[in-house]
């Protein structure tokens, strides 16, 4: 898909959202990994993904497949988007266990946890773009919060229950944090994203991978990371986050793009294509410009994704 199917039909958010400068920052590889970090935190999301995904022998197949996902539901129109959420619900209808840590049932669908793996990733994305990216007003940043509940509605989840300012969202996880642990299965998803092993499928990206990989560790809250056992010195974390910013400035370039594509997957990297072509690509000032024109997010009511919810 080189442009969007329905170029009339701005999607979800639209190009007056603060999500699409957001999402389309280089930075948001580094806030992806993070959020795999902290994800890996949470026991009942962990044991979905250690008894039903197969990341360590297709990382880079699971990270096309997220990116893609995030790319339909931010950047698509509602068709794309749509047809993006249907498809993730078929998957997850089929992930259900008991979680051998805390002996609970666990499901992706199940409202609790789906609010911890949205918020983790949204907030990541913006984590990453505070630190690589253009300053956003606190406005802003509310804006890109609350757009984000719209998303997060997509997959069946109530939307009372997701975090919709940049407040509610730290409260969330004021709230969450009693629960979280690190088990075995936890131990190792964090350190093959911490640290990423040498495999044929990741091998031609070892360099800014591990570079991008450090990054996201220096972005992890210090308590996340005490808990994590992935702590280290703020040097550190300095000397990670500098190492980064020529591989993130990089990425922006046609060259860059060129390598991302490689690494997010020619789904995302042809819908980036056409958003750039049919938007420019999207940016700070291209997003105030638009808001300041009149122009805001479509924002979809509710009640349409509660009802894509029923009939998927």
């Amino acid at each position: 898909m080189t442009t969007p199917s329905n170029p009339a039909d701005r999607g979800y958010l639209g190009p007056a959202a603060v999500t699409w400068p957001v999402l389309a920052h280089p930075g948001s590889l580094i806030g992806g990994l993070r959020a795999l970090l902290i994800q890996s935190l949470h026991p009942l999301a962990m044991a979905g993904v250690a008894e039903h995904s197969d990341y360590r022998h297709r990382a880079l197949d699971r990270l096309q497949r997220t990116s893609a996902y995030v790319g339909a539901t931010a950047f698509g129109d509602s068709a794309t988007a749509e047809e993006a959420a249907a498809r993730v619900r078929r998957l997850h209808s089929r992930v259900r266990g008991v979680d051998p840590i805390t002996g609970w049932k666990y499901s992706a669908d199940d409202p609790d946890t789906q609010v911890w793996v949205h918020s983790v990733e949204w907030h990541s994305f913006l984590a990453a773009h505070r630190v690589f990216g253009p300053r956003l007003t606190a406005a802003e940043e509310d804006a890109y919060i609350a757009e984000g509940v719209v998303i997060a509605a997509l997959l069946g989840t109530p939307e009372r229950l997701v975090p919709a300012s940049v407040a509610q969202m730290h409260e969330y996880f004021d709230d969450v944090r009693p629960h979280l642990c690190v088990g075995a299965a936890a131990r190792d998803a964090i350190d093959f994203v911490a640290s990423p092993p040498i495999t044929r499928e990741l091998l031609p990206f070892q360099v800014p991978l591990r570079v991008f990989a450090s990054a996201a560790v220096a972005l992890v809250p210090r308590e996340l990371r005490h808990l994590a056992g992935i702590d280290r010195s703020p040097v550190v974390d300095a000397a990670a986050i500098a190492a980064a910013r020529p591989w993130v400035q990089a990425l922006g370039t046609p060259v860059g793009r060129k390598l991302l594509t490689a690494v997010v997957g020619r789904h995302s990297g042809s819908l980036g294509e056409g958003i750039r072509a049919e938007w420019g690509a999207p940016s700070v000032a291209s997003m105030r410009a638009r808001r300041a024109d009149g122009q805001t997010s479509p924002l979809k009511p509710a009640s349409a994704a509660r009802t894509l919810a029923v009939v998927a």
